[in-house]
């Protein structure tokens, strides 16, 4: 997640970073800023530069916002491939 982050010119991480701030300090939001993914998930959902979109999933444990996978989407569904990686990875923490 961090590297996919720091790949990102610095406009777009910029955009993200406020988007996820936004979120961490109002929770609980709704959408357009963040949608519920089911299976304890949600995303931000980012407009960045050149009308491109992202995508960071996240959960909630012990009351914190953990960042599981960020990626640029291309279509209207969320690859599986995306969602495998974010629930492996939540599986992943102590809970």
């Amino acid at each position: 997640m961090r590297e996919w982050l720091k790949g990102l010119p610095a406009q777009d991480r910029r955009i993200l970073g406020e988007d996820i701030k936004d979120v961490e300090f109002a929770w609980p939001l709704g959408l357009p800023l963040v949608r519920s993914l089911g299976q304890d998930l949600w995303e931000v959902r980012s407009s960045l530069t050149g009308g491109r979109t992202a995508r960071v999933i996240f959960c909630i444990t012990e009351g914190r916002m953990v960042l599981l996978n960020g990626f640029i989407k291309k279509t209207q569904k969320t690859p599986s491939r995306e969602m495998e990686l974010a629930l492996k990875r939540m599986r992943g923490l102590e809970r």
